[in-house]
């Protein structure tokens, strides 16, 4: 089996850092926060193995890809942009598109937009949601927040989140990577990430003594690589365009998604917890939807804590298209 293959590409008028692996048809992998190509590690051999190009990109503000200086420059649309970008620097006519965390969010409404270049679509962890981040109104008006909490993607926009996570990369990474795995025990009382709520004061996540199975100090070294030299802004910048991500979806709040999609997702993620109306409904928006995976004990991170499930999962989907 051929190696992973590093390699910058333009795409949508910037350059993006790519691991692929293998060849065939082209499957697309976007990664979450605070993550970059490397999330998708597990998936890209045994894909290739499968016969499939497997293609895990540094989406825009990570890793080796660029990092635009202007906040507004990291919305929905632009994340859109260079997937289409990437499919057409790969010099492909379709691909499928597999997301986690952010990425699957991204995966979700590439394939809403661009059906004809976008032949199915890969969810891990978020359900799908109308424009991106809900119908209801402009999500930051409808986030919860109490004197004692905030929610996370408020928390977020921050620059006291910027700086909290960057003063010391190893133990944001150890800490988060492991407080919100399934390897974690559900908090007892006061503090911790409840319900998606950042507390005010106190700490936030937990740093091992040890790091789960899954998981190894080697793993946290390219991490923490990755992100001194990109630092945190253009990942956060994210979640400082989500209302205007949500305004410029505007015109596709009530279309569906025509392609087939496979969701999969840990029954410990921080994320089904907080989403689980939406997950039990999706498929009205999601009409080609094959049923839910859904892996016992498995946190939020996907495609790390169950690589072999969702292997499994991902390439007898693929086959089945």
């Amino acid at each position: 089996m051929p190696e992973i293959r590093h390699r910058m590409v333009k795409a949508n008028g910037i350059r993006l850092h790519v691991a692929e692996q293998g060849e065939g048809p082209l499957v697309i992998l976007c990664h979450g926060f605070p993550e970059c190509w490397y999330s998708w590690r597990h998936q890209l051999g045994a894909l290739a193995e499968a016969g499939f190009h497997a293609v895990a990109p540094d989406l825009r503000g990570y890793g080796w890809s660029d990092r635009p200086e202007a906040m507004e420059k990291y919305t929905i649309l632009h994340d859109i942009g260079d997937m289409l970008g990437l499919v057409d620097a790969l010099d492909a006519k379709q691909a499928v598109i597999a997301g986690h965390d952010i990425g699957a969010a991204i995966a979700w409404q590439t394939a809403l937009l661009r059906p004809d270049r976008f032949r199915a679509v890969i969810a891990l962890s978020p359900p799908f949601r109308s424009r991106g981040f809900g119908d209801a109104g402009p999500p930051t008006t409808l986030m919860p927040q109490t004197k004692d909490a905030v929610f996370y993607q408020l928390y977020f926009q921050t620059p006291e989140a910027e700086a909290a996570l960057g003063r010391d990369l190893r133990h944001t990474f150890r800490s988060m990577f492991y407080s919100l795995s399934g390897d974690s025990p559900p908090p007892a009382g006061a503090g911790g990430f409840t319900a998606g709520m950042v507390p005010r004061s106190g700490d936030l996540f937990t740093n091992p003594v040890s790091l789960p199975s899954w998981l190894a100090e080697s793993d946290i070294d390219l991490y923490v690589e990755a992100f001194s030299r990109s630092g945190f802004r253009g990942a956060l910048n994210w979640w400082r365009n989500i209302d205007r991500s949500w305004e410029l979806m505007a015109a596709f709040g009530r279309a569906t998604i025509t392609v087939p999609a496979l969701y999969i997702a840990g029954d410990r993620d921080i994320i089904v917890e907080v989403f689980q109306p939406i997950i039990a409904k999706q498929s009205a928006m999601v009409p080609k939807l094959r049923p839910a995976v859904m892996l016992p004990g498995c946190g939020h991170w996907t495609q790390q804590e169950r690589a072999p499930e969702v292997n499994t999962a991902m390439i007898d989907f693929l086959r089945s298209l």
